[in-house]
């Protein structure tokens, strides 16, 4: 059996190589259907990945208050709704902050002080585009943030508005390459902050360097950075999962109260739970996968048409080559595996060449433009390789068993 299909891959190559425009445009052909399928597949992957690191993180045991949800307006509500909304100042957080009393839950408040600012740390500065965040020290911990150098602030800091900060990991290779952050002093807009820790990479998600980012104290913050109408942000983490629900129930309570709103009267702010926000993003890369797989299978088959055409093809020039092996003994079984060997090699050199460029392409570009690592898709490799088999049993069968039923006398015959 081994010396049959060894002899039949001998003959498929001299086929081949005998007709390599042919063979090259088929395999081409091959390899944009398996390269439409796997590189949206890999896309995909690569998005899903950066949602779920983005959001993941947070926990499954957090939730979060903000002006509206963001999860709810999008694609439900205008903006001239969402501007309706009134903002959260830091009184009313701190109200929240007080009257939401759950057992085992943090609750922290943060705010964006400033966008655009500039750092700088002795004769060195970075460019305006520094993002500086007003916190307090629950603020890592229900942000899914960690600081793998150095250390979070303490109650400590906040409540003596120490002159530390928080630094994004970016700052490592800037202002602080070669140098151990922790323990320097920077500058932000005349300020001088000691680092006193450096957060984990995180990359970009959506095209926010968040890993640029410095937090400070929160009433440093406001001193230092005043704004008009500041929306403030706040977080809650509660110990255990499973009373997830009732401290959200009691926290839409308690924001009710604070914003002073009637019982007849709807939320005019949004409770977004990390968990209902990953499920409901997981949800729309769902669609994508499978509008990847209409794509996909619509190109292969395609793509499967024209090998079986060019199969045909290729049966009937070897109509006469076919009778004379007939003649000398070959059998049927022999014939068919013959031509089915040949579609099987052309198969797998298109799908080679599709898997290459959709990882490449899809997975490894994707992943380089959205500054994310690249999961390696092997949910795309397995639908390739099943793509394949598929494509080699239906465009293969039809040309083996045509060559298969040949008559021996009229094969001859053929000119």
């Amino acid at each position: 059996m081994f010396k049959l299909f060894k002899e039949n891959t001998r003959i498929a190559f001299g086929s081949i190589s005998s007709q390599k425009l042919r063979t090259t445009l088929t395999v081409l052909i091959i390899g944009l259907g398996i390269f439409a399928l796997v590189g949206i597949l890999a896309a995909v992957a690569v998005l899903e990945g950066t949602v779920t690191s983005s959001f993941a993180g947070m926990g499954a045991n957090t939730f979060s208050i903000s002006r509206y949800d963001f999860s709810d307006q999008v694609g439900r509500q205008n903006m001239r709704d969402a501007r309706e909304n009134p903002i959260i100042s830091y009184p009313q957080a701190q109200q929240f902050q007080q009257k939401f009393n759950f057992p085992g839950a943090n609750t922290s408040l943060s705010f964006t002080a400033a966008g655009n600012a500039e750092v700088k740390f002795n004769d060195k500065k970075t460019d305006p585009e520094i993002t500086v965040i007003g916190a307090d020290h629950f603020y890592l911990p229900n942000s899914g943030l960690e600081a793998v150098n150095g250390r979070n602030f303490t109650g400590f800091d906040i409540d003596n508005n120490n002159y530390v900060c928080i630094i994004g990991s970016d700052f490592e290779k800037g202002i602080f390459k070669d140098i151990d952050p922790v323990g320097q002093t920077i500058s932000i807009r005349g300020a001088r902050f000691k680092v006193i820790g450096v957060l984990k990479a995180r990359g970009s998600t959506f095209g926010n360097r968040q890993d640029l980012n410095i937090i400070v104290p929160i009433q440093l913050a406001r001193s230092l950075f005043t704004a008009p109408n500041i929306d403030y942000g706040i977080k809650v983490s509660v110990n255990n999962s499973d009373f997830l629900d009732g401290a959200v129930s009691e926290a839409i309570l308690a924001m009710r109260r604070v914003r002073k709103l009637s019982p007849t009267q709807g939320e005019n702010f949004g409770i977004e739970r990390s968990d209902e926000l990953l499920e409901s993003l997981r949800s729309e890369t769902d669609t994508l996968n499978v509008a990847a797989w209409v794509i996909g299978i619509i190109t292969v088959f395609g793509s499967s048409i024209a090998l079986m055409n060019i199969m045909l093809v290729s049966v009937t020039e070897r109509t006469r080559e076919i009778g004379v092996r007939k003649s000398l003994g070959a059998k049927k079984s022999t014939i068919a595996m013959q031509f089915f060997t040949e579609t099987l090699i052309i198969s797998l050199l298109g799908g080679a060449l599709g898997i290459f460029l959709g990882i490449m392409v899809g997975g490894v570009g994707v992943s380089a433009i959205a500054g994310v690592d690249f999961p390696i898709p092997w949910m795309a490799v397995f639908a390739a390789l099943i793509t394949i088999v598929v494509v080699t049993l239906f465009s293969g069968s039809y040309p083996a068993v045509k060559a298969a039923a040949l008559d021996p006398v009229e094969a001859l015959r053929y000119e």
